[in-house]
């Protein structure tokens, strides 16, 4: 069995076969209709390095130490296995278009690499020359492949068009924001057309990738799992814990198994794409692995499946200012969900980063936020000033308005939830059980962002990887 697994960056489920009514999607939507689309997928953690270090090793950032940005060396404890090295070793072809942003790199080894900055970057978008290259791998050998296919959209810059892709463009007029924002202006509005032109595109890319598949006739022995490495770049987005930032699209077509069209709503993540790649591939499981193969839900089964589903935040980068470390744990069962602040004293410095707009202009300004009705306001204190523990009812209120933590009718399922959490913690080894190294990782970032991008000098080591590593899987 083949494997070609896409990723896209920084976009949630703002398709059109998951109902969203602006977006022009027609590729992905056709892959839905022979495969299998989950409509509870999340990511790990909301930034790139650690969301993809999760797809890679099916574990939790916590757990194989990819907590921020590779940019900025943070790194995986060691070289635990990846979908590539486990591959290899079992005779694939592998590949990869685009970045892997997971350190060490030597982790995931490809026996291909196509990642020019002229054709395939942040500023550089060149979906047929992608195409074309994924098509040349595809044909290159009778052998067994996996490609990795990174696309850059929807990360910022959202370049509404390159290389006249896509023809036609989205404006202001022509879409809303996405709910989970709450707050509204025709500047917003010109940020999410340039975010769905990019979705637009990456629709466009895909489709061209997937006709190269069938013109090298590979459909029929080929898994495609498409999946998002977070959501979008919107304020209360990429960075947070909140639906928006945490939940992904998810769509996977295995001839094999799948009756399609298929819906399942069961809560999964991206530590399930390893094991489901590994099943696919015949060969067996990495020890410890917290995930499951998606194979019995794509086969229509009634499976045992996960009734909670755990997500982080933990760090980005420690500069530019503000550092972003500020550590959350959540915990999601079918309709609740709680986020646990472990630093519940201190101004969250995401909300900082995104309404000082320190570099993101797609974020709302405070007077945007000011003209927000009045949930809204109150949610974007609380994002800036978090108590401990935030608890959502995700059925009545899906875009997390209004905090039910510390009313008394909910104090069992918040006590419930909260003891799922702490014992997910504990099982899963991570370091930040203990406040004492919560404070020691945050006196580490103080320090590297006193180097004022010193740290991103090729001898820095975080010191978390030697301290936190003996607790990993």
């Amino acid at each position: 069995m083949n494997i070609l697994l896409i990723t896209s960056e920084d976009n949630g489920p703002h398709l059109g076969c998951y109902g969203d009514p602006y977006a022009q999607t027609p590729h992905l939507d056709q892959l839905a209709a022979e495969g299998t689309r989950f409509t509870n997928a999340y990511a790990t953690q909301a930034v790139c390095s650690p969301g993809r270090a999760s797809i890679l090793t099916g574990l939790f950032p916590h757990q194989n130490g990819q907590i921020g940005l590779a940019t900025h060396h943070f790194s995986m404890y060691r070289e635990f296995p990846t979908i590539p090295s486990l591959l290899k070793a079992a005779g694939y072809r592998t590949g990869r278009i685009g970045k892997l942003h997971v350190l060490p790199e030597s982790a995931s080894p490809f026996d291909m690499v196509w990642n020019p900055l002229e054709y395939w970057s942040f500023n550089h978008r060149d979906v047929r020359q992608a195409a074309q290259v994924a098509g040349e791998f595809f044909s290159a050998s009778s052998q067994p492949f996996f490609l990795m296919m990174n696309f850059p959209d929807a990360h910022l810059p959202w370049l509404p068009q390159d290389k006249g892709c896509p023809a036609s463009l989205l404006t202001a007029k022509d879409v809303e924001m996405p709910p989970g924002v709450g707050c509204d202006s025709e500047r917003l509005r010109a940020y999410a057309a340039d975010y769905y032109n990019c979705l637009n595109r990456l629709d466009i890319g895909i489709g061209m990738t997937l006709e190269a598949l069938k013109q090298a006739n590979k459909v029929a022995d080929t898994l495609v799992i498409y999946i998002a490495d977070h959501g979008p770049q919107f304020s209360r987005g990429k960075g947070c814990s909140y639906e928006l930032s945490l939940r992904v699209p998810l769509i996977i077509r295995w001839p094999e198994k799948a009756v399609a069209p298929r819906v399942r709503p069961e809560l999964v993540s991206q530590i399930d794409v390893l094991p489901t790649i590994c099943e696919a591939a015949g060969i067996p499981l990495p020890p410890g692995l917290p995930g499951c193969s998606l194979s019995p839900l794509m086969a229509g089964e009634t499976a045992v499946w996960r009734e909670v589903l755990f997500a982080e935040w933990t760090t980005s980068h420690p500069y530019p200012l503000p550092s972003l470390f500020y550590p959350q744990r959540s915990v999601r069962d079918q309709r609740y969900k709680l986020i646990h602040n472990l630093m519940p004293d201190v101004l969250n410095p995401v909300e900082t980063y995104y309404t000082q707009q320190v570099l993101i202009d797609t974020s709302c300004s405070q007077e945007e936020i000011d003209a927000a009705p009045e949930p809204v306001r109150a949610a974007y204190s609380r994002w800036r000033n978090p108590s401990e523990i935030e608890l959502y009812d995700l059925r009545e209120d899906p875009w997390e308005y209004v905090n039910l933590a510390d009313d008394p009718r909910y104090a069992t399922i918040r006590s419930s939830l909260l003891n799922v959490l702490h014992t997910w913690q504990l099982q899963t080894h991570d370091p930040l059980i203990d406040s004492m190294n919560v404070a020691e990782l945050a006196r580490e970032h103080e320090a590297a962002s006193a180097l004022k991008g010193g740290h991103t000098d090729p001898h820095f080591r975080w010191g978390y990887l030697d301290k936190f590593a003996h607790s990993s899987t």
